[in-house]
């Protein structure tokens, strides 16, 4: 079959693979981490890292910049849907998180953070992963007096929870500037072995704090993204120190929550191949319906890769040919083909098992 013809079919079977269909009467859904899974958190802190101007929301519902580091829905806001939830938790900070929205969940992420407490400390301001997981004590707290301790409780141990945080801990920190202190403590394999052993214990913390169904998210192929590109990347390619920290980076992870699986006696922490998945369109971008996963559609300078998207900045006309929305995060479309992987990709993709699989076998629990 000739190779535009099978890209041709490849695009069609994704598109229609895109269309959303919730699964199950949706639970509460809780979300931690970083930029990637933000949803305006940091709009009600005084903090660089934000995302609270245009063009940022252009291709939103409400065609307003929201907090989310995308031109449109990230990744929590896909998932919401997938499980059928009415709307998508609210940031944790909003004050419009009362009452019966507090049922739904609540998006505890903020754009900047890492698993140490020294990772983006130049945005001053941000929710620190320990300050997110105090959060989530003080927001069961909330949910109890509404709804009563059994009840709060059944409710967070029966949610589903999304982790995504490690990236900024190579980008905004080992890596940020030559000689960080970072890379003068530990060597690359042994800052990775560090990182993952902190992070255990933040995934620890979570189980004690009642998380029962856990999707974790690695890294991503972060010498690729089009800010790698334009600082360190050679003739177009991606920055092979980044692509080898993210290679020693998911194997260590997966490892370690097999490790937690083992230790809790169950199916808690579910390991998401995010490298894999921003790989395949980043490798063949045709294939997805992608013109280029190599420029940003928002930013300046090489590959629209330089600071950050401003009203001032570069903007491509159809979002939906780019799998990069800015420098560092993918659009809308990108993240409904990763969010596609984890409701029904295989263990190449999802292990042990997808969150199709999942959602099914609670709904029978």
């Amino acid at each position: 079959m000739p190779t535009s013809t099978s890209n041709f079919i490849i695009s069609c079977l994704i598109l229609l693979s895109l269309t959303i269909v919730p699964l199950v009467e949706a639970g509460a859904f809780f979300i931690f981490g970083d930029s990637l899974v933000d949803s305006g958190n940091n709009n009600f802190l005084v903090t660089t890292a934000r995302a609270d101007l245009p063009p940022y929301g252009i291709d939103y519902p409400s065609r307003r910049p929201t907090g989310r580091f995308s031109n449109g829905l990230n990744i929590p806001d896909i998932i919401s849907q997938q499980i059928g939830q009415p709307e998508a938790p609210l940031p944790y900070l909003s004050p419009e998180l009362q009452g019966n929205k507090l049922l739904i969940g609540a998006n505890f992420a903020s754009a900047g953070i890492g698993i140490l407490n020294d990772t983006g400390s130049q945005f001053i301001n941000i929710i620190r992963m320990f300050r997110q997981l105090d959060y989530f004590e003080e927001y069961q707290r909330r949910l109890a007096a509404l709804v009563g301790d059994a009840a709060a409780r059944t409710l967070v141990n029966q949610a589903l929870v999304l982790i995504t945080v490690g990236g900024n801990d190579f980008v905004n920190n080992y890596y940020l500037v030559p000689f960080s202190a970072r890379s003068r403590q530990f060597a690359l394999p042994d800052y990775v072995t560090y990182l993952i052993s902190e992070y255990k214990k933040l995934l620890q913390r979570l189980y004690s704090l009642g998380a029962r169904r856990v999707v974790v998210t690695g890294t991503g192929p972060m010498g690729c993204v089009p800010a790698e590109l334009a600082m360190r990347g050679n003739n177009g390619g991606c920055s092979q120190e980044l692509q080898r920290a993210a290679a020693l980076y998911t194997p260590l992870l997966d490892q370690m929550l097999q490790q937690l699986n083992s230790e809790s006696g169950g199916t808690v922490f579910i390991a998401a191949n995010t490298q894999q998945m921003n790989t395949d369109f980043i490798t063949n971008p045709q294939a997805f319906g992608f013109a280029t996963s190599k420029i940003a559609c928002c930013g300046q300078g090489p590959y629209n890769g330089i600071g950050v998207c401003t009203v001032w900045s570069s903007l491509c006309p159809d979002r939906s040919l780019y799998a990069f929305w800015d420098p560092f995060h993918p659009t809308e479309k990108a993240n409904r083909i990763i969010v596609q992987q984890m409701m029904t990709g295989t263990k190449k993709y999802m292990n042990p098992m997808n969150l199709s699989t999942i959602l099914a076998l609670d709904s029978r629990a």
